[in-house]
């Protein structure tokens, strides 16, 4: 019987990153107010689980994304580890000031595949955006603050249907040659498969180093742990997903959550790929933020073991 381990056997990564967006892209969407405490508390379970990028804000208006609104004192409130990654989202000028105000370790900007919810997302078309956060990477280099780039709707569009991958690499391609050190390609509406994934990957490893990219997927139709598998044969190791599959999207009717963190990281030990992450103390912050939404949650993996555990 061979000893080839599933990572060794299939020329998989030997480490994956993963992103935490569960703080701010998980909750963003939740008509349910958590409190100031519960998030912070998330936060600091995340980090103490091992996880050790977290997107733990954004500086968006309030009067569109409610839930957000107290990210300032988030920033201000956590109990840092100093080998954790705090990052914000920042949509504009006005929102990286305040980030950078609050200390956040790295902020995100983000731009979209699709000139229709460009406009519907951010108000302006690709070409604005891109232009808009100019500034931004410009005053975040000479702080010596790292910038990462998101790209929305890089297989499908809510409004335009299927989108063109070579657009999808031409804004990736923008955003990194502005100064962003990593792109973030993400299925808004979880519409990908292996097989679109994987074209589209193609095409922005075209023009922008797989080392410099991650990939984020909303898990709609069921598809995400697959296309995290397709992306990783595809060579890229660094993961979004969002503790509990917490998530949707404010301006995509019917996106589901993002793919569970429990669930990835289920996957990444089986084929034995490092995470460095405690798996019982992130089962444990899936519950507690699943328990101050009043729900269940969405893993399937936190589902299994939480029924497990209860016997």
């Amino acid at each position: 019987m061979s000893d080839v381990s599933p990572r060794t056997h299939l020329a998989l990564p030997s480490h994956v990153k993963l992103v935490e967006v569960g703080p701010r892209d998980g909750l963003q969407n939740e008509v349910q107010q958590i409190s100031l405490a519960d998030k912070v508390t998330l936060i600091e379970k995340l980090a103490d689980a091992g996880l050790r990028y977290i997107e733990s804000g954004s500086f968006v208006s309030p009067k569109w994304v409610p839930q957000m609104a107290s990210s300032a004192d988030v920033f201000k409130t956590i109990k840092r580890d100093s080998s954790v990654t705090y990052a914000a989202l920042t949509p504009n000028m006005r929102g990286y000031e305040t980030a950078i105000a609050v200390n956040a370790s790295e902020v995100a900007i983000f731009a979209a595949a699709s000139e229709s919810f460009s406009q519907k997302n951010i108000n302006c078309s690709i070409k604005e955006s891109i232009e808009r956060f100019a500034p931004i990477i410009a005053d975040a280099k000479h702080r010596n603050i790292r910038v990462r780039g998101y790209v929305s709707c890089v297989v499908g569009c809510p409004y335009e249907g299927e989108i063109d991958e070579n657009k999808v690499a031409a804004v990736a391609e923008k955003l990194f040659n502005m100064g962003c050190y990593e792109i973030s390609l993400g299925d808004t509406i979880g519409v990908g498969n292996p097989a679109s994934v994987t074209k589209m990957l193609q095409a922005v490893c075209a023009r922008v180093p797989k080392a410099n990219l991650a990939v984020h997927f909303h898990d709609t139709y069921g598809q995400a742990l697959t296309n995290i598998y397709a992306a990783l044969q595809s060579g890229i190791s660094v993961i979004d997903s969002a503790i509990a599959g917490l998530g949707g999207c404010p301006y995509a009717s019917g996106a589901s959550g993002n793919i569970a963190t429990e669930e990835v990281v289920y996957l990444l030990n089986g084929l034995g790929i490092t995470t460095h992450i405690n798996f019982d103390k992130l089962l444990a912050a899936g519950w507690f933020i699943s328990e101050k939404l009043g729900k269940p949650p969405v893993s399937k993996v936190s589902t299994a073991f939480l029924t497990k555990s209860s016997r």
